[in-house]
C-alpha cells in the first residue's frame, strides 16, 4: 500500500534544487532513488509535478508518495532494545553489532526499526515509513549510540543538527599496526570496482574530515578515540585504510583477525542539541563485551576510555 509524506520547505531550504532538499530530509535514501521517484511523478511540488532540478522557495509544500515495497509495511518486532535516553521528542539507544538500521536489499525484518516500532508505535508515523525515525545510522557491524526521533519535529531538527555539522561524534576503534595523531582530511567516493565500498577519491567525491587520537599502542594494535566532522558512508574505515591501519577486524578494507568478531568500531559519544529545547543532548554507549575482550587479548587498556 502507497504512503504519503508531506513536508514544508523552510527558510534555510530555499532556493535549493529539489533533490538537494530531499536528499538533506531524507539521509537514509540515495539521491538517485529520489530522483527517480521525482522522475516518476511521485512528488508534487505546491501540488504539480515537476522536475529534480527545480528549485524550492520557503513554504513550498512538497508532497512524496512512497511506491508500496516489496518489504511491506514495518511489522513490529518484540525484542530487546538498549535505552540509554528517552523523553517525549528522542530516544537514545546502544546499537549491538550485527543489528541493521532499516530495512533493505535482501533484508525485510530483524531490523533495528522492526524493534523501534515495537517499542514506541508512533515512531511509525515519524519520516520515510521504512525507515521511521531515523536521522543517521551505523554500519551493520558497528556498535554504538544512536538518537532516533518520535516526532516529525524533532526528526527535522535532528537532521538539520547533523547536516549544519552540529553533532560532535566520537567513536573508539582498535586499529592494526602503530598508529599515530593525525587528522584525515580527503574526499571520500565510491569505489570504482567494488560497488559495495567507498575509496579516497582524487575528484568527485565529498569532503570527509577524521581526527583520530591515540590511547594506548601495543606491538600488533593501537586503540584509538576518532571524532569525525562529517559522517560519509564508511568515512572512519576507509580513512584508517587509507593511513595504513585499518580496524581490527574490517574484512571490507582490512583483513580477519582471529581474534576479532566484527569490525572493532564502536560509536562511544555523541552530543548534539535537543530537538525542542536546544540544550546539549549528552549520549554515550559502554563499550561492548566483544571489544572489551580484543582488548584484552591484544593488551591493550580500556581504562583512559570514559564511560
Amino acid at each position: 500500500m502507497e504512503s504519503i509524506t508531506t513536508l514544508t520547505i523552510t527558510l534555510d531550504e530555499a532556493d535549493q534544487r529539489l533533490d538537494r532538499v530531499l536528499a538533506e530530509r531524507f539521509p537514509d535514501r540515495s539521491r538517485a532513488s529520489l530522483q527517480k521517484l521525482v522522475g516518476a511523478g511521485q512528488v508534487l511540488l505546491n501540488e504539480a509535478t515537476v522536475s529534480k532540478r527545480s528549485a524550492v522557495a520557503a513554504g513550498d509544500v512538497v508532497q512524496l508518495t512512497w511506491p508500496e515495497t516489496v518489504e511491506g509495511r514495518i511489522v513490529p518486532e518484540h525484542l530487546p532494545l538498549d535505552v540509554v535516553f528517552e523523553d517525549d521528542a528522542v530516544l537514545a539507544l546502544n546499537k549491538p553489532p550485527g543489528l541493521v538500521v532499516h530495512p533493505g536489499a535482501g533484508r525485510d525484518d530483524g531490523t533495528l526499526v522492526h524493534r523501534l516500532v515495537a517499542y514506541c508505535p508512533a515512531i511509525a508515523q515519524c519520516g520515510d515509513p521504512m525507515r521511521p525515525g531515523i536521522v543517521h545510522r551505523l554500519d551493520l557491524d558497528t556498535s554504538g549510540i544512536m538518537v532516533v526521533a518520535k516526532t516529525e519535529q524533532a526528526r527535522l531538527n535532528l537532521i538539520r543538527s547533523f547536516s549544519e555539522r552540529c553533532a560532535e561524534k566520537a567513536y573508539l576503534a582498535i586499529l592494526g599496526g602503530k598508529a599515530v595523531d593525525q587528522t584525515v582530511s580527503t574526499l571520500i567516493g565510491r569505489h570504482r570496482v567494488n560497488r559495495k565500498k567507498m575509496a579516497v577519491v582524487e575528484r568527485g567525491g565529498r569532503p570527509a574530515v577524521s581526527h583520530l587520537e591515540v590511547l594506548e599502542v601495543t606491538r600488533p594494535a593501537s586503540l584509538v578515540r576518532v571524532r569525525i566532522e562529517t559522517g560519509r558512508t564508511h568515512q572512519i574505515r576507509v580513512h584508517c585504510k587509507h593511513i595504513g591501519h585499518p580496524v581490527v577486524g574490517d574484512t571490507l578494507y582490512g583483513r580477519p583477525e582471529p581474534a576479532a568478531p566484527r569490525q572493532m568500531l564502536h560509536a562511544l559519544r555523541l552530543i548534539i542539541p535537543h530537538p525542542l529545547s536546544g540544550t546539549p543532548l549528552r549520549l554515550r554507549a559502554p563499550l561492548p563485551d566483544d571489544l572489551l575482550g580484543v582488548c584484552d587479548t591484544l593488551e591493550l587498556s580500556c581504562r583512559s576510555v570514559e564511560n
